[in-house]
């Protein structure tokens, strides 16, 4: 358990709740707006950071109590200021309070008594007020030229000796201590960056004797001798290393990985430049050999390497950008900067990228680059923790620490658009897989919607908002709708692989097949070693689009690297059966059965009704000639066995199931007259509805298989010929369906 001596400030916005009750978007306005403008370049000015937001205030901690204590005085007189002429019911006020305490550390967060009577000063306060412990006085006085009102001893909730409480005199000394509010260089719109760029780029331009149409990533003479595992592209190409931590912290692996991340996410919003994506380059990390070798893997022209340190609020960065073929540096920078500084910093390191490659911004790439993703630096933290989950495909403990972070970052920061994106991303994972470990189908599905919706109406040109919305749309079936998103999300940022690899799968699957498979190419290019579930999904576009001989070896490895290989074996089976490996095809099957002993293509014809009737027939064709059976277990039922509606009727109406399911596990079934139904086993408990459509009994459970109702028949049940035939026990009924076989008698309701 780490202890240390920290100096402690609570902040709190009095009459908050009637504020809000009053005007809840104004109060969260004002909130977010004294955040912006005010706490944050204080916090930085002086050398504090804000270890929490609590919605209508905050827990800081600083290097130095006398920091703290101005830093305290300089945000109520500017408060005070904002607030002459309001009258006073409509006033945004805070109420603050001080102490030096030993304090427990955990992550980034602090406890203890220490920050438990902190938060009893802060509520001893008068409203716009300060009010210091005795040893935060013994501190400060003498060092800042302020007058203290001596309040006496207090006895405080859950403290147990009382506390000597001073209150700070905001008068006209303390007013002489006011400097002016300077934002940090992070501001929502970085205006600076174009000019910044165009400066470089005219030295640049200069140097080479005025060449106006000098493009330095063409390819250099082939005396060069370097061979690339790929043609370099026509255009500028580019790998972002990951970064490396030298702080000596492990804590702050995340923080090197994350800055690594969102260098990469921005540039891939620029058309003129070429990509690699985060998973490749990542996964060459430890590759021992020259930049040199790491380039010609990676097939690009440049590569930018850099090592961070980080130390409290201070950040120090090294950096260069390395042209592969001569093995030369284009330009190298230290930064020495505040953590606040983490934005401008990022925003210098882009300007120099696109000035050093001639990158020419359209209008909308420079409105791209001119944001910020959010003003708080701790939400940002825990978005960079979330992105490094890496959790597509994953166990459930993953998903929920991914979403865990997210919703950290969103607490911190409502207005975060692609934190919000990021629980979509996996909401939608979720919901389309049918994982129903974490939510159920309906729960998932709404999710998705409303946090991609948030995304966006926060952020419109947030892409992965957009490609969350297109498989959403895709799988609810609004084929033209979710094309339309696809295709948005590619035209926000065409360089990002996840979402042209997302985009491939919604254009496969509504008929666009060459310009899937063109998306495709393109993504495996910036994404040249894929992670295991980025070859999942590329090895089903190519099945889709019928290209057998691409799909088979991604699809092999998406099996053998996934924590949950029953949608690759399941791809492979059919895929094998297509390219005439019946051996192969019956192997994929059998394991497929050992993960999923109830497989049939009754079971996929439901799961897949979103597809386009072509591809869902040639699809269960490709299972069926690998050998997986109509329904359940190969049940086969006689015709002549099968009860009609009228029967259905019959046993179905105000009666009871009682009976055993295929592999031994007891279940009831009760349904009523108005065509509800309970259905209870050991292991799950659902209600839902059911009607008879034909001769077959349709059920539809709330919160099962996408919430989508499913077919199958009921059977008279013959006697087993003897003991051994068991698969049929002895029953008057048999149920198949596309998710179980049933063996039940039936009874009144009421008995």
């Amino acid at each position: 358990m780490e202890r240390r001596l920290a100096a402690i400030l609570a902040a709190d916005m009095v009459g908050y709740s009637r504020l809000m009750n009053e005007d809840e978007a104004g109060t969260l306005a004002a909130y977010r707006r004294h955040r912006r403008e005010l706490f944050n370049p204080k916090v930085a000015q002086y050398r504090g950071r804000i270890i929490k937001l609590t919605g209508d205030g905050a827990l800081m901690e600083f290097v130095s109590v006398v920091d703290a204590v101005a830093f305290a005085v300089e945000v109520q007189l500017a408060l005070g200021d904002r607030n002459a002429g309001i009258p006073e019911d409509k006033q945004f006020r805070y109420r603050i309070g001080i102490h030096i305490g030993d304090v427990i550390v955990e992550e980034e967060d602090i406890y203890g008594s220490g920050v438990n009577l902190t938060a009893r000063l802060e509520g001893l306060a008068d409203p716009g007020g300060i009010c210091i412990s005795q040893t935060v006085f013994d501190q400060v006085k003498g060092k800042l030229d302020l007058g203290f009102e001596p309040l006496g001893e207090k006895q405080v909730k859950n403290i147990a000796e009382p506390v000597s409480v001073y209150r700070v005199v905001l008068d006209q000394r303390a007013a002489a201590l006011a400097t002016p509010v300077v934002q940090p260089s992070a501001p929502r719109r970085r205006r600076s960056r174009l000019g910044a760029a165009a400066a470089v780029l005219a030295l640049l331009l200069a140097a080479a004797g005025g060449l106006l149409w000098w493009q330095p990533w063409q390819a250099a003479p082939e005396a060069e001798g370097r061979r690339f595992a790929y043609p370099l592209p026509d255009r500028p190409s580019i790998a972002v290393l990951p970064f490396i931590n030298v702080s000596g912290e492990t804590e702050q692996d995340h923080f090197a990985a994350g800055l690594t991340d969102d260098l990469i996410t921005e540039l891939s919003k620029v058309s003129g430049l070429f990509v690699i994506a985060r998973h490749s380059v990542f996964a060459i990390q430890n590759t021992a050999g020259k930049i040199q070798d790491v380039a010609a893997e990676l097939g690009v022209r440049y590569v930018l390497e850099g090592s961070l340190r980080r130390a409290g609020p201070r950040l120090r960065v090294n950096v260069k950008l390395i042209d592969a073929l001569s093995g030369l540096s284009l330009w190298a920078e230290r930064y020495d900067r505040d953590y606040a500084d983490l934005f401008a910093l990022q925003d210098d390191l882009i300007e120099k990228i696109i000035a050093a490659l001639a990158i020419q911004l359209t209008e909308g790439e420079k409105e791209k680059l001119a944001r910020i993703p959010t003003d708080s630096l701790e939400a940002y933290d825990y978005y960079l923790r979330a992105e490094q989950e890496g959790f597509y495909y994953s166990d459930v403990e993953t998903y929920r620490r991914a979403l865990s972070y997210y919703q950290r970052a969103i607490d911190l920061d409502p207005d975060f658009a692609e934190a919000h994106a990021g629980i979509a991303r996996i909401a939608v994972d979720v919901w389309r897989n049918h994982y129903t470990f974490l939510w159920s189908g309906a729960v998932a599905r709404k999710i998705a919607y409303d946090a991609a919706g948030q995304a966006l109406r926060l952020d419109p040109d947030s892409a992965r908002a957009h490609i969350v919305l297109a498989l959403l749309q895709l799988v609810d079936g609004r084929p033209v709708e979710a094309q339309a998103s696809a295709r948005s999300a590619v035209a926000i940022e065409p360089n990002h692989a996840e979402i042209l690899g997302n985009a491939s799968l919604v254009l496969a699957h509504v008929g666009a097949r060459a310009e899937a498979l063109a998306g495709l190419d393109k993504a495996l290019r910036l994404e040249p070693a894929p992670p295991p579930s980025f070859r999942l999904l590329a090895g089903v576009v190519s099945y889709i689009a019928e290209d057998y001989e691409r799909a088979l070896p991604l699809l092999e490895t998406a099996r053998d690297g996934l924590p949950m290989a029953e949608p690759a074996r399941e791809y492979l089976a059919a895929a094998h059966a297509y390219a005439g490996e019946a051996a192969m095809a019956k192997q994929e099957v059998a394991s497929l059965k050992k993960l999923f002993p109830e497989t049939n293509l009754e079971h996929y014809r439901s799961l897949y009704g979103y597809w386009r009737q072509d591809d869902l027939d040639h699809h269960l064709e490709g299972l069926r000639k690998a050998g997986i059976t109509t329904w359940p277990f190969g049940f086969e039922g006689s015709e002549a066995d099968r009860l009609g509606a009228a029967e259905l009727r019959e046993v179905t109406t105000g009666r009871t199931w009682i009976g055993r399911q295929h592999n031994g596990t007891d279940f009831l079934q009760f349904f009523d007259k108005a065509g509800n139904i309970a259905y209870r086993s050991p292991n799950s408990s659902m209600t839902g509805t059911a009607r008879i459509r034909g001769d077959r009994l349709c059920q539809r459970f709330e919160g099962h298989f996408l919430d989508r109702e499913t077919c199958g028949y009921v059977y008279r049940n013959p006697s087993p010929a003897s003991d051994e035939a068991e698969d049929r026990p002895r029953a008057d009924y048999a149920h198949v369906s596309p998710h179980a076989l049933e063996y039940f008698n039936v009874e009144d309701c009421c008995r």
